[in-house]
């Protein structure tokens, strides 16, 4: 059963598409990630989801709830953890649980209980009493996480929530949402990280220059990219230099440049999609363009 549903979603400013008509569901308590490269659109689509930005175009509906026009009826049961911190510097951890949880409209006796049992529960009891800008980044990733799900949301938005952290507060993490999918919660992530999304993510949508260019299970993805065997690739460095460096990673296929500067990677067997992402992000290769091409006769 679907606990949201996107169609045609859109966000324009003047001339430039940042999110450019795209459909996907999420399934009530799964955890869903949203993966592309910096500036491809994932920002803009949860903004758009959780009210911080009004849609250009399209429909979004969480929980039964038309979220562009009852979106504080469908925030009542989000939790977002933005990519910054929102919690108060000058208050301590416990202070600012309580508070998060005053604003949801939890009474003292309801939010003192719950806010110790998330400072116990995300390893944060010794520092509930420090002041949060003492916190370290992971300590204050976790406290976030900890806010946003103190009145039991039903879907929690995480946007980026393990980048600029150390490893282990990143593996906490990943621990923690996973955690919060066997208590019911459903989980919207998006990351750049494609580690993130193999560890956790029961289905993945790639989106890249504001469109989604796959979607599935990550098995799917690292199975078969497209409906034929081949990928058009339009990238922000010089094709040449960038083809033959391509054909010596993915020997199975071959790498052709059109002529308007774009890769193809072509293949008999079915190309997996996340090694190819994965080499464009940890290389640092911003990607313009990812669509798939069916197969074409006499190939």
């Amino acid at each position: 059963m679907s606990i949201v549903t996107v169609t045609n979603l859109k966000k324009t400013y003047g001339d430039f598409s940042a999110v450019d008509g795209i459909n996907f569901s999420i399934e009530q308590g799964e955890i869903f990630g949203f993966l592309g490269p910096n500036g491809a659109g994932k920002t803009s689509t949860i903004n758009m989801m959780i009210g911080l930005s009004r849609p250009t175009q399209g429909e979004i509906i969480i929980d039964g709830i038309d979220a562009r026009r009852q979106i504080k009826k469908a925030q009542a049961i989000m939790g977002i953890v933005p990519d910054e911190s929102n919690l108060y510097n000058e208050m301590d951890g416990f202070e600012n649980l309580c508070f998060c949880a005053s604003l949801y409209g939890m009474r003292k006796e309801e939010r003192e209980p719950k806010a110790r049992q998330l400072l116990e529960q995300f390893q944060l009891k010794e520092a509930g009493k420090r002041p949060f800008k003492a916190y370290s980044k992971g300590m204050r990733r976790k406290l976030t996480i900890a806010a946003a799900i103190i009145h039991s949301p039903r879907i929690l938005f995480l946007d980026e929530p393990t980048t600029g952290i150390d490893v282990e507060s990143a593996r906490q993490i990943r621990e923690l949402i996973l955690k919060l999918k066997e208590q019911g919660t459903t989980v919207f992530i998006t990351t750049h990280y494609i580690e993130d999304a193999e560890r956790i993510c029961d289905r993945l949508a790639f989106i890249v220059g504001g469109k989604i260019v796959a979607n599935g299970t990550v098995n799917e993805l690292m199975e078969s990219a497209s409906h034929g065997h081949a990928i058009r690739l339009v990238t922000d460095i010089n094709s040449e230099n960038l083809a033959a460096d391509l054909q010596a990673r993915f020997t199975s296929s071959t790498v052709e440049i059109t002529r308007d500067h774009a890769l193809v990677l072509r293949s008999a067997e079915r190309i997996p999609l996340l090694p190819v992402m994965e080499y464009f992000d940890h290389n640092g290769i911003a990607v313009y363009e990812a669509r798939e091409l069916r197969r074409c006769l006499g190939r």
